[in-house]
């Protein structure tokens, strides 16, 4: 059952709209729109989030803990309050060598109508 967004004009700590579950990947959608999506996903240890390739611009932070990125299979460790920008169309995989929280942002307007 996928609940539904986080209620609009009410504060909330982003790190608590999601919990760790053992040996699992959890997420939750913050908000979601034909122009792009933001989530809050938390992965616990030893888990990854299979690898991608998306043909939208995807945003990740690191809310809580550390991950390995792998874009294009070049590695970075990011740790709590870092964030990468991964490019459209780049192979991508997230890994959880301890527990991390992260928010996703993926925008999926501004490819229409590019002038070169």
């Amino acid at each position: 059952m996928q609940r539904a967004e986080i209620e609009k004009s009410k504060a909330h700590i982003v790190i608590e709209l999601i919990q760790y579950v053992p040996n699992s990947v959890v997420s939750r959608t913050i908000i979601r729109k034909l122009t792009g999506s933001i989530n809050a996903i938390a992965i616990d240890t030893g888990e990854s989030l299979s690898e991608k390739i998306s043909p939208f611009d995807t945003y990740i932070q690191i809310i809580e803990g550390e991950a390995e990125i792998v874009i294009d299979n070049i590695s970075s460790n990011l740790i709590t309050g870092q964030g990468i920008l991964i490019p459209a169309h780049a192979a991508n995989i997230i890994r959880a060598g301890n527990p991390v929280k992260i928010i996703r942002t993926i925008i999926k307007s501004g490819y229409e109508g590019i002038i070169v």
